[in-house]
């Protein structure tokens, strides 16, 4: 747990795991918390496999721990990795389990999938 400086109600969690990089946001003597769970597909673009187990990673973590937006960073490149993602978004057994899918307006080459809780 690292604080920042000046700020001492507000400490930054990073952890990391293959293909997914979790970054939690407490904000500590408030009633609420800010968390997203981000997952940077760059390392492992060649491996379908090991892709759709990051993204279920993922979501399994965000509906166990409550988690409403999920961060995730095909790149920009040909488009074969988002379309990919977006593949896995579409599958009948993952779509009830987000709210919405957003693409950023800055950045073409990441999307968040926010979840209702």
């Amino acid at each position: 747990m690292r604080r920042f400086r000046g700020l001492e109600s507000l400490a930054l969690k990073a952890f990391q795991r293959p293909g997914i990089i979790h970054y939690s946001l407490f904000i500590i003597n408030h009633p609420f918390t800010l968390a997203r769970i981000k997952v940077d597909l760059h390392d492992i673009f060649n491996n379908s496999k090991a892709i759709d187990k990051a993204l279920q990673e993922a979501f399994d973590d965000a509906i166990d721990k409550k988690i409403r937006e999920v961060e995730i960073i095909p790149g920009k490149g040909s488009g074969q990795l988002r379309k990919k993602v977006e593949r896995f978004l579409q599958q009948p057994h993952i779509k009830p389990l987000y709210h919405r899918i957003e693409n950023d307006s800055k950045n073409f080459g990441r999307l968040f999938v926010y979840f209702k809780f």
